[in-house]
């Protein structure tokens, strides 16, 4: 199993991320460091920590799928000030993009970030981590230093982990409709499975795709230098290994403080965005340590080929098992089949970026006429991070959710 497949991957598409203006600091005379910072404490926080060090209530809580996958889901249940409110509050489920989890919804100030902020407005707020993140990787019997317990993708986040974690929730927060919030890959599960599974999807009242991505046949993420590789499986899985893709939480500490203190944020700004697109505007540098201590959080390499596959592809379609032989023993067909997005019934919500690398816009035209579209708030200075990350997303983005969520 490749431990450090993220390294790999960083190295080959190096020369396609674009880098931050602005100059490293210098050493003075004297050793000292300009531009040095104090590590903020949040850096060394797990969710639950960054969630009560605000002074909020948090339920920690371990959902099991169909095929034994155990999943970490944290509930924030009120707010700071409305735990005494008489009355239904509205359920909220946010699920996390591609090398993300739950803290991507927690990682800014209080008043900066959607769970807390959903929160204290009187919402009942559930955060997932999908299978294989860091908060995510335990089974009922797979061995997460094994091989085996990787051989996952996307599908399966929305075939098990997607079902699991709403029925849980459903179940616990005794109600029988959910506000779903998803960002990037956590659209993609949804579009999905609730165009696969109507009953499941009867339980959302409404979903609210930020940067949704279905089709990526535009995206220009380095995630598309990996196309040619991901042609051959056999390739693709002698480059990055048969197992985890992700960097081990001492090496993310150590560019959190370490090497953001030393070499300065530049650096690190170039390595948040890499994935999804680059624009400062609304990016607050002093939580950069913040997020690059939480990100990435982890995912299969088998995901990321499913991802490299679907540039390559140019369908919405299953995972490629890369012959008619292996696909007709998952699928009984030659070739994956493809998912229908005119087939998601709920009603849904669009957030989108003019500048986001992964959630292209032209790929979001594509999908937008395919669905119940009730709103569409189009942002365009906004990249793939900014919509869990931006300081002004509270008035560019969550207001908009409020107003659904609380209508």
């Amino acid at each position: 199993m490749a431990s450090h497949s993220l390294l790999v991957f960083l190295a080959i598409n190096s020369f396609a991320i674009p880098l931050a203006s602005g100059d490293y600091p210098t050493v003075a005379p004297d050793g000292s460091k300009e531009n040095d910072l104090k590590l903020d404490p949040e850096v060394y926080m797990k969710a639950t920590e960054l969630i009560t060090s605000k002074g909020f209530p948090c339920e920690n809580y371990y959902v099991t799928t169909e095929d034994g996958y155990i999943l970490n889901t944290l509930r924030i249940p009120h707010g700071r000030s409305n735990g005494n409110t008489k009355g239904p509050r509205p359920v909220v489920i946010l699920q996390h993009g591609l090398l993300g989890s739950c803290t991507n919804f927690l990682d800014n100030l209080a008043n900066e970030s959607l769970a807390y902020i959903l929160a204290d407005a009187g919402a009942d707020v559930w955060l997932g981590n999908s299978r294989g993140n860091i908060y995510s990787t335990n089974h009922t019997h797979l061995d997460p230093k094994e091989t085996e317990f990787w051989a996952f993708s996307w599908d399966e986040m929305a075939r098990y982990d997607l079902p699991a974690v709403l029925m849980f929730v459903l179940h616990t927060s005794a109600v029988d409709h959910v506000y779903y919030v998803g960002h990037s890959q956590g659209t993609t599960i949804a579009f999905a499975e609730f165009g696969e599974n109507p009953e499941l999807a009867s339980h959302i009242k409404h979903f609210i795709a930020m940067a949704p991505v279905a089709q990526v046949w535009n995206m220009e993420s380095p995630i598309k230098q990996l196309a040619p590789f991901a042609k051959d499986i056999g390739t693709f899985l002698a480059l990055f290994g048969h197992g985890k893709f992700n960097l081990d939480s001492k090496i993310l500490n150590f560019l959190a403080g370490d090497l953001c203190d030393t070499w300065g944020n530049t650096l690190c700004e170039n390595a948040l965005f890499a994935l999804g697109g680059v624009d400062y505007t609304s990016l607050n540098k002093s939580r950069i340590p913040v997020y690059i201590a939480h990100n990435p959080a982890g995912t299969s390499v088998q995901n990321i080929l499913h991802w490299a596959q679907a540039f390559n592809s140019k369908q919405f379609q299953h995972f490629d098992y890369g012959t008619a032989r292996e696909n007709m023993k998952h699928y009984g067909q030659p070739t994956p089949p493809l998912y229908d997005a005119k087939e998601v019934k709920v009603p849904v919500a669009f957030v989108r970026g003019g500048k986001d690398f992964l959630a292209d816009p032209t790929d979001v035209a594509w999908l937008l006429p395919q669905l119940n579209v009730t709103h569409d708030v189009n942002i365009g200075h906004y990249e793939h991070l900014d919509f869990i990350w931006a300081y002004d997303a509270p008035t560019y983005v969550y207001d908009a959710i409020l107003k659904i969520v609380f209508s």
